[in-house]
């Protein structure tokens, strides 16, 4: 798989075309942001990648669609991704088309008929990338998932930020777990894990789950039938606790015998068959009705008790008056201060009787005497009557006191009748969890050949496991497999290093995907990339290690796509980034500068020669600021330096704010 084409479409309908090369060396020069770095991005999101890598800017805001037209061997395959919304990055839509030869449609034909899964599905199919499932070490946590194109973008980009890093050296290894996932997936798509072995794998697995299972079941079984004693033994005495009964009784040393064994299956199937007993419960009206009887007789207690309050009230104050009138009088009497003495006699030393009958003021005293006495002859002929009214209502505060406590005796007596019926629902749920208990005991005893089914069961999936295990082949292999392929690639990267000259050069390198680096393999002391130094040398090593890889991939029919492509190599060679900006797609203005000119030259004949020698047809893309003069780089152009205008994006196009 390579690139026959890059295009974008603008929001009123306009299309721009990038044709590239699809066999050798192509060129993209020009001045900064003229969107040469965004090329990896559209490619990258046009391979099935949900979320749009392009930076913001005026390539977001002009460009309405994505496309790349993919080339294989004997056809095309189209895809295009529209521009997510603004304020998004993520996009899984996409219109994809194949034929012999695309006609690249117009923006009015574009219309998603699929997402990122069938970008997937048709390029893995199409680059020959197997049907299978990442290999898992056994007892890992992570689990085994589908390798498709998307795993082969690793080994595709290098950009700007990446191509001489001392760090990293495979594309997005910074990113989390993704550095498991290259492992992973460069296993498979190098064939180190072969569809074979890990069919085989998955069975032996599957064979083992299934092992490990029946001899649970197996132990389950026999740890039932060995403690069938104790169990059962111990749920009859959970069954008299709570009250059922039951007629058999084995005995406590458990059962030794088919005999024994079955009186307990009997006693427990008698334990189920028993029924809890009910209590009748008074009904709710009757008990209504005593509390309403309480209650009505507790009132007209009450009103009684008020009753008798007032009379006692009553009575008290009428003997308090009398008692007062009489000590008044007996004072009157006892100094003469009456008109008249108790026997008529005038004895009033203040008036002769003549003249205080003149005057009547005797007259009037003796009216209110004479009537002071009627209201006492007047009391006193009460008291009677109210001693009686007294005993009466004393009475009746009896009788209501006695019925209140008949009442009271009758709801305590309904009381205790719903406390035991309560107490008879607790016994009998109690009882039926215990014979819950024996239903599952009973349910889950075997019968007498389950046990001998079980041990046939594991004998034969231990024999089908090891018949497996027989035929399958060695872990080594997979290890012999792995050294082999590395040993291969760290063979043509140790000549490529050469050819750059870098340090280290006259050592062999060796590409380690344990720790996705590459090592010097100096004699007792092995050097990492990140242990040397020197932005030209870790280009040489990253270059080196990508180019060895594709070179193994094409000879040995690995299906990963057959291109890659580097973002602004040459940098390293200029003594600073704005020296590198400045000569910006003019050939002329590159001889003038102080750079290492020859070193950044033979960088590009390198590629150059990989891809007519090395590896014939293989397709590089280059994005670059410097350009050179000789002809085979200028043949090398895909257009003319992008200075500004123009650029990847024509600055007439419409922005989608506007």
């Amino acid at each position: 798989m390579k690139i026959a084409s890059i295009h974008i479409y603008s929001h009123d309908g306009r299309r721009r075309d990038l044709t590239l090369n699809p066999d050798g060396l192509n060129i993209i020069t020009g001045l900064a942001s003229t969107g040469k770095s965004s090329l990896s991005d559209i490619v990258e999101y046009c391979m099935g990648e949900d979320e749009c890598k392009i930076a913001e800017g005026f390539i977001r805001e002009k460009v309405s669609w994505f496309a790349v037209t993919f080339q294989f061997p004997h056809e095309q395959v189209f895809v295009a991704k529209p521009n997510p919304k603004p304020g998004q990055v993520q996009c899984s839509l996409a219109m994809v088309m194949r034929g012999r030869q695309i006609q690249t449609p117009d923006f009015n034909a574009l219309k998603h008929n699929g997402g990122d899964e069938l970008v997937h599905e048709l390029l893995s199919s199409l680059l020959g990338i197997p049907e299978t499932k990442t290999p898992v070490p056994e007892r890992s946590s992570r689990t085994g998932y589908s390798v498709n194109v998307k795993h082969t973008t690793f080994y595709l980009f290098q950009k700007q930020g990446l191509v001489a890093s001392k760090e990293l050296l495979f594309y997005r290894q910074a990113e989390e777990h993704l550095p498991q996932t290259i492992r992973d997936t460069f296993a498979v798509l190098f064939g180190i894990s072969n569809v074979g072995d890990m069919e085989t794998e998955a069975n032996r697995r599957a064979t083992q789950r299934e092992l490990k299972i029946a001899q649970k079941e197996l132990k389950l079984a026999q740890e039932t039938e060995d403690a069938l004693d104790t169990r059962g033994l111990g749920l009859l005495a959970e069954a008299r606790a709570v009250g059922i009964p039951f007629s058999n009784s084995p005995g406590r040393a458990g059962p030794s015998t088919d005999g024994a064994k079955s009186d307990l299956v009997a006693s427990l199937r008698e334990v189920l068959s028993w029924r809890p007993g009910q209590v009748a419960l008074m009904a709710e009206s009757e008990m209504a009705r005593l509390q309403a009887r309480r209650s009505n007789l507790r009132t007209e207690r009450r009103q009684v008790l008020d009753q008798i309050a007032s009379a006692q009230r009553y009575v008290k104050g009428a003997s308090d008056f009398q008692t007062e009138a009489q000590e008044q009088r007996s004072r009157l009497e006892s100094i003469n201060s009456l008109p008249r003495a108790s026997n008529g006699a005038w004895q009033w030393p203040f008036l002769k009787e003549e003249d205080a009958r003149m005057d009547g003021i005797a007259q009037s005293l003796m009216a209110e005497l004479s009537s002071l006495d009627s209201e006492l002859e007047h009391v006193g002929g009460a008291r009677p009557r109210l001693d009686e009214h007294l005993a009466a209502l004393t009475d009746r505060s009896s009788q209501l006191k006695d019925a209140i406590r008949e009442v009271e005796v009758d709801l305590n007596a309904a009381v205790l009748t719903d406390e035991k019926a309560a107490a008879q629902e607790d016994a009998n749920a109690r009882a039926l969890k215990v014979q819950g208990r024996v239903s599952f005991y009973l349910d889950s005893l075997n019968p007498s050949n389950a046990i001998s089914t079980l041990k046939l069961k594991v004998e034969r999936l231990q024999a089908k496991l090891d018949q497996i295990n027989q035929s399958a082949g060695d872990d080594d292999d997979a290890d012999a497999r792995m050294e082999s392929v590395i040993t291969h690639i760290s063979s043509t990267m140790t000549s490529l290093v050469k050819e750059f000259k870098a340090f280290f050069s006259e050592f062999p390198f060796r590409l380690d995907m344990r720790n996705l680096t590459v090592v010097v393999q100096r004699p007792g002391n092995p050097v990492p990339m990140n242990r040397t130094g020197g932005g030209a040398n870790w280009l040489a090593y990253h270059i080196s290690a990508l180019l060895a890889l594709h070179h193994y991939a094409s000879e040995n029919r690995i299906p990963i796509p057959r291109f890659l492509m580097l973002d602004q190599p040459t940098q390293v060679y200029f003594p600073s980034q704005t020296i590198y900006e400045s000569v910006a797609g003019d050939a002329e203005q590159v001889k003038r500068v102080d750079a290492d000119l020859e070193a950044a030259k033979k960088l590009f004949e390198t590629l150059l020669s990989y891809t007519k020698e090395l590896v014939p047809g293989f397709q590089l893309i280059v994005t670059e600021h410097a350009n050179f003069a000789d002809d085979w780089f200028q043949d090398a152009l895909v257009e003319e330096p992008w200075m500004n205008p123009p650029a990847l994006v024509p600055q007439d196009w419409p922005s989608w704010s506007k």
